[in-house]
């Protein structure tokens, strides 16, 4: 693309997409699961959903970015090796992670960027963290710790890190899952190696602003802000503990111990109020009571087979004090976030059909807000509108979105968050990348 046709092409874009609403990074603008567009669907059509465009892509569980009328998604080109799947051995393998631009009209490919990559880790698909656009720069981290910082209208590299050679670390049997996050002039990574679990680099330049925190196993959970006890608090959960840092230093307010199977830390904690959860794999959930006064939490609840939520591949989604999602044992709940009380559960919105027996253990849905409803795309390809209630599940809708062409525990899945932005979804599995109009007929 030549500098004029560039500038052309940012101009237009700027005008034709002036008003619509981005999803520029993991679960939304706000990282909240909220889609706040007016005019989407309440009822699929019947004869099913018909993409605008689809795009040949390769494997990974990144989900997509959009941002000023661009899509921005990663993916692995394997060049050699056999991937066997082995949830606890490591599979070697040749071959280029890829940062990939696409028109969000269209599905063209504006720019792609690409690297050599060599994969040593379980279930090597492919990258696993959805890239963030902060205005004209988008960041990516692939499953070896490869962070980038790329020029979101060319895709020339900025600045880059290798995160298990410049801090010593051990890359995470599943790689790096973490999804990076901004926070004013801060770039925040989960990392490892000693002191160095969570690293903030300045954003613009990639110079290490500060690091922190040791741990053998730093998880796959992305750090986390809220406003809680009269400051701001980034919520670290990796394999061992949930911590709350100081976001613009690095500093350790406070720390309370959760060991997740595996160090199978995966969701984003879940804030309500004055209250905090987290979960991970074999049952392991708690639950603390934030301070209203200073950085400080108190435990309240902690889980077992029969209380909590403990989700192992996707966040719940947190309503008037109830979380909704689905748990390890693959049934999708509905948990009181101030006891840890199980409300209701279901295997509907997972495998389409109540009380199935086969479920989806360790299993993915994703559950995004829209307005009084839900969307949840589930590791079966299919899109469902619901709503969510203390009660009850009630399904609306139901249309199949893209077909599960990944392969884990047995069955085939699509383990990768959708992005909801133009009024349309943008949804990937390992061989395509496809645009469906969510707009609502006038």
């Amino acid at each position: 693309m030549t500098r004029l046709t560039s500038i052309a092409w940012l101009l237009c874009l700027s005008s034709s997409f002036a008003t619509a609403a981005d999803w520029p990074q993991w679960m939304g603008p706000k990282r909240d699961d909220v889609w706040s567009e007016p005019g989407i669907v309440r009822e699929f059509p019947a004869e099913g959903l018909k993409p605008r465009w689809r795009k040949t892509i390769h494997g990974g569980f990144a989900g997509p970015a959009v941002a000023t009328g661009r899509v921005f998604v990663t993916d692995y080109l394997r060049l050699a090796g056999d991937a066997k799947l082995n949830p606890t051995k490591r599979d070697s393998l040749e071959g280029k992670e890829r940062v990939l631009c696409l028109s969000a009209d269209t599905g063209e490919e504006l720019w792609k960027h690409e690297y050599p990559c060599n994969y040593d880790i379980s279930y090597p698909a492919g990258p696993r963290c959805t890239p963030t656009v902060d205005g004209d720069k988008v960041y990516t981290l692939g499953a070896m710790g490869d962070l980038l910082c790329l020029d979101a209208a060319s895709g020339r590299v900025i600045w880059s890190k290798n995160l298990p050679r410049d801090y010593s670390a051990s890359v995470p049997i599943w790689g790096y899952a973490g999804h990076p996050l901004v926070h004013k002039n801060l770039l925040i990574c989960m990392a490892g190696g000693e002191g160095s679990a969570v690293v903030a680099f300045d954003k613009t330049t990639g110079k290490e602003v500060w690091k922190s925190l040791t741990t053998s196993q730093i998880g796959y959970s992305p750090p986390t802000l809220i406003q809680a006890g009269g400051s701001e608090q980034l919520l670290i959960f990796h394999g061992t503990a949930v911590n709350s840092l100081n976001p613009d230093n690095g500093q350790l307010h406070w720390s309370e111990a959760i060991s997740t199977s595996y160090a199978m830390s995966i969701m984003s904690p879940c804030r309500w109020e004055d209250y905090l959860f987290v979960g991970g794999h074999s049952n392991k959930s708690l639950g603390l009571k934030l301070d209203a006064a200073k950085p400080a939490v108190k435990r309240v609840w902690q889980g077992s087979r029969t209380l909590g939520l403990a989700p192992v591949n996707g966040t719940p989604f947190v309503e008037n004090g109830i979380a909704y999602g689905i748990d390890g044992d693959g049934l999708f709940r509905a948990v009181r976030i101030t006891t840890g009380e199980r409300l209701w559960e279901t295997s509907k919105p997972v495998t389409g059909k109540e009380n199935d027996p086969r479920r989806a253990v360790e299993g993915g849905t994703f559950v995004t807000k829209h307005e009084d409803v839900f969307f949840i795309f589930g590791e079966n390809g299919d899109l469902v509108i619901a709503q969510l209630t203390p009660e009850k599940y009630i399904e609306l809708s139901r249309a199949h979105l893209l077909d599960p062409v990944g392969k884990a525990l047995g069955r085939s899945i699509v383990w990768c968050h959708p992005a909801y932005a133009n009024r349309c979804v943008f949804a990937r599995n390992d061989q395509e990348i496809v645009c469906v109009s969510m707009a609502a007929e006038k």
